[in-house]
C-alpha cells in the first residue's frame, strides 16, 4: 500500500509574469515546486508531479538534477485540479493513500503533512483547511453538525459562503480507488468550465465517506499567485531559515536583515558569526569559526574553517581553504580556488585562479585565469593580462615569487620560483628562477615642458 503524494503543477502564474511557470519560479534558492517536494518526500514513498505543456522542457531538466526522484505526468489541457490528479492516478494502486499537494503553496511542513495524514479515517478522507478571511480560496461547507459537506469555490459561492472564513488549502488524502472514482463523476457546470478536485468532497459526502480536517496556521497554507503573496512567503520563509541556522550555530548580530539560501548549510557542529546584511545565494557551505563581514555576498561557494571574510567582499563558484583572510572589497569570482591561508585584500579580484597556501595579494590587483603557488607576495596594482582582445592566456607563477608593485604580467607567461620581480615591470616572457628581472624605461625630465592648457 503506501503513500504517494501528487503534487499539482500545471499553473504557469500569469499574474506574476515572470519568465518561468510558476512552480519553477525560485524562492531563496530553490524553485517553489522544489520546496513542495521536500516537504512531500518527508510523507509520501512516492511523488508524482502533473505538469501542463509549458513546464515540460523545464521540467525534464529539474529531474535530472533533483536530489528528490519524482514520477511526472502530462496534463495536455488545462481543464482543473481533478483532470489534473487524474493525470497521475494511472501509475497509483487503488489501495495506496493519496496526499494532494500544490505546487504553490511551499510553506507547507511535514508535521503537518503528518498529522494529516494520521487524522484520516481508514476508508476516508481528510483535508486540511486554514483560516482566512476575505479570500479567493473555496469555503469549507458544514452542516449543523458541524460535519463537512462541500467546498465552495470563490466564484461559485453565494455571499453568505463567502462569509465563511474556513478555506481549503488545497491539500487532502484518501485512497487513489477513491480518488479515480470521484474525478470520473466530476462535471466542469461551474463558473470556471473546469473539473473541480474540490467536487470530490461533496462526492465524499454521497457515498457516505467519514471525513476529517485538520486546521494548519494560515501562513503554511498561504499560496502564491501575486507579487505580494510571493515577497509574504519569502518573509517567513527567510525567518523559518534564521531560527534554524541561528539553532544550528550561527551567531547573527542583525538577524532581520540576513537573506538565506535553501541550499546553504553549515558543517557539523560549526559555530559561524553572521553580520549584517549578509546575502547567501545557491549552495554555500560553511565550515567552524568563520565570521562574514557586513554587506557580503556569496553565491555557490565552499568556505574553509576559520576564514575572515572583511566586509562589501562577494564570493560567487569558488571554494575557499581555511584560515583565509578575504576583503573588504574583495571580489572572488568563478573557478577561483584559495588555499590554506591566502590573503586577499581590499579592491582585489581573482578570477579562474588557484593560489596556493600563504600567499598575499593584499591591494588594489587583478588575478585572471592564473596559478600562482605557495608563499607568493603579488604587490599593489599587479595584474595578469591574461585577455589579448579574442582568447584569455594563463599566468603561472612559482612558489616563493615577490612581484613588486604596478607590475603587468602579460600572459601567456611564467615566472620561476623563487623569482623577484621590479616594481613597475611589464613582464611579457619567462622569468627564470631565483633571479630579479624588470622592465623599465630609462628616467628622463625634459626641461622647459609646459602642460597643456585648456582654450
Amino acid at each position: 500500500m503506501g503513500t504517494e503524494a501528487v503534487i499539482l503543477a500545471g499553473g504557469i502564474g500569469k499574474r506574476l509574469a515572470q519568465a518561468v511557470p510558476k512552480p519553477l519560479l525560485d524562492l531563496c534558492g530553490r524553485p517553489l515546486l522544489g520546496h513542495v517536494m521536500e516537504t512531500a518526500a518527508a510523507a509520501a514513498d512516492k511523488i508524482h508531479v502533473v505538469y501542463g505543456p509549458q513546464l515540460a522542457e523545464p521540467l525534464a531538466g529539474l529531474e535530472e538534477t533533483s536530489s528528490i526522484p519524482f514520477a511526472s505526468h502530462l496534463q495536455p489541457e488545462p481543464r482543473g485540479t481533478a483532470d489534473a490528479l487524474g493525470c497521475a492516478l494511472p501509475a497509483i494502486e487503488d489501495s495506496a493513500t493519496v496526499i494532494v499537494l500544490c505546487a504553490d503553496v511551499p510553506l507547507l511542513q511535514p508535521d503537518t503533512l503528518a498529522q494529516l495524514l494520521s487524522a484520516r479515517p481508514e476508508t476516508g478522507l481528510a483535508l486540511l483547511t486554514m483560516r482566512q478571511s476575505d479570500s479567493q480560496l473555496g469555503r469549507i461547507v458544514r452542516g449543523n453538525d458541524g460535519q463537512v459537506l462541500a467546498i465552495r469555490e470563490h466564484a461559485d459561492a453565494t455571499e453568505e459562503e463567502r462569509r465563511i472564513d474556513e478555506c481549503n488549502t488545497g491539500v487532502m488524502a484518501a485512497s487513489a480507488g477513491q480518488f479515480r472514482e470521484w474525478c470520473a463523476r466530476t462535471t466542469d457546470r461551474n463558473a470556471q468550465g473546469e473539473f473541480y478536485l474540490t467536487d470530490c468532497i461533496a462526492e465524499a459526502v454521497q457515498d457516505g465517506i467519514p471525513i476529517e480536517t485538520r486546521e494548519c496556521n494560515p501562513i503554511e497554507g498561504l499560496g502564491v499567485n501575486t507579487m505580494r503573496e510571493f515577497a509574504v512567503v519569502a518573509e517567513h520563509w527567510q525567518q523559518q531559515a534564521r531560527e534554524r541556522l541561528m539553532a544550528q550555530g550561527a551567531l547573527m548580530e542583525a538577524p532581520d536583515t540576513v537573506w538565506l539560501s535553501a541550499g546553504m548549510a553549515l558543517e557539523e557542529g560549526a559555530v559561524v558569526r553572521i553580520g549584517p546584511h549578509v546575502v547567501f545565494r545557491g549552495s554555500v557551505q560553511l565550515a567552524d569559526g568563520i565570521d562574514i563581514g557586513p554587506y557580503t555576498l556569496l553565491r555557490n561557494c565552499k568556505i574553509g574553517a576559520d576564514t575572515k571574510i572583511e566586509p562589501f567582499t562577494v564570493i560567487e563558484a569558488a571554494q575557499v581553504g581555511a584560515r583565509c583572510r578575504i576583503g573588504p572589497y574583495a571580489r572572488i569570482r568563478p573557478e577561483t580556488e584559495l588555499a590554506e591561508g591566502v590573503q586577499i585584500g581590499n579592491f582585489v579580484e581573482v578570477k579562474k585562479s588557484r593560489i596556493g597556501e600563504g600567499t598575499k595579494v593584499n591591494h588594489l590587483s587583478y588575478v585572471g585565469d592564473s596559478e600562482v603557488g605557495r608563499s607568493v607576495n603579488l604587490g599593489a596594482g599587479t595584474i595578469t593580462c591574461n585577455y589579448d582582445g579574442a582568447h584569455k592566456h594563463t599566468t603561472v607563477i612559482g612558489d616563493d615569487v615577490f612581484v613588486g608593485s604596478g607590475t603587468q604580467l602579460i600572459a601567456p607567461v611564467s615566472i620561476g620560483t623563487g623569482a623577484t620581480i621590479g616594481a613597475g615591470s611589464t613582464i611579457t616572457r619567462d622569468t627564470p628562477p631565483g633571479e630579479l628581472t624588470l622592465s623599465r624605461s630609462k628616467q628622463k625630465t625634459h626641461q622647459g615642458w609646459k602642460r597643456p592648457q585648456k582654450d
